[in-house]
């Protein structure tokens, strides 16, 4: 697909590249034809992103402002389940390390990302999107569980509203956004039937580059889902 508000040469940084979506936009990106770069950035690129260690994405930053500034940056990154737990099904199941660990990778890793990585956004045209999750709006939540994700991607929302606000300020022509991909076949999804329900990579990340393509500076701070329809927080 050609993405026709952006200018010609555009730049763009996906972190979380490693992984489906992440690999899928990267894809998708290389293969713009507008598109003069797109850095992808994981816990084993150079630079590096690692949620756990804060000072990794501040050095990615500094390295990468050299080639700036940058047109459009998607965080891809999250985390639903892992080795060592899968999402909580009742109040009986809270403990404090999946809590923790959850919210990191969800919430507070991607505010820091926002902090630092900001900074490199075009002030003409600039686009920064956060995946995050209809599971995370509170006034959607209609079947309870999933404790810690619901409210690590709710916290997200928050601070993408918040920072969203306070970038206006600075770089009024930068667009700050939530953004929910829908169900996806992927590793996330695998054990929730994501393959049977899911959509597939590419074709989910078509749809969201359809949706930032059209975003203009008064989207700003809005959570949006991957067919254009804004989401209630």
């Amino acid at each position: 697909m050609k993405m026709q508000s952006f200018p010609p040469n555009f730049k763009a940084i996906i972190i979380g590249g490693s992984g489906a979506l992440g690999s899928a936009f990267v894809a998708a990106l290389e293969s713009e034809p507008h598109c003069a770069l797109v850095e992808s950035l994981h816990r084993h690129s150079q630079p590096a992103i690692d949620f756990d260690d804060e000072s990794s994405i501040a050095e990615a930053v500094d390295t990468l402002s050299s080639m700036g500034p940058f047109h459009l940056i998607i965080n891809a990154a999250g985390m639903l389940h892992t080795p060592k737990f899968m999402p909580e099904k009742k109040l009986g199941d809270l403990q404090y390390d999946q809590m923790m660990e959850t919210f990191r990778a969800n919430a507070f890793g991607p505010a820091i990302l926002i902090r630092h990585f900001s900074q490199l956004l075009d002030r003409e045209r600039g686009v920064m999107a956060i995946l995050s999750a209809k599971v995370g709006s509170i006034e959607d939540n209609r079947l309870g569980g999933w404790y810690s994700y619901r409210a690590s991607k709710a916290a997200l929302n928050m601070f993408i509203k918040t920072a969203a606000i306070e970038l206006k300020r600075t770089k009024p022509n930068v667009a700050l956004i939530a953004l929910h991909p829908g169900t996806v076949n992927s590793r996330l999804s695998q054990p929730f039937r994501g393959a049977q329900i899911g959509r597939t990579p590419d074709v989910a990340v078509t749809d969201m580059l359809s949706v930032i393509d059209q975003l203009r500076p008064d989207d700003t701070g809005q959570f949006y889902s991957y067919n254009g329809s804004k989401l209630p927080w």
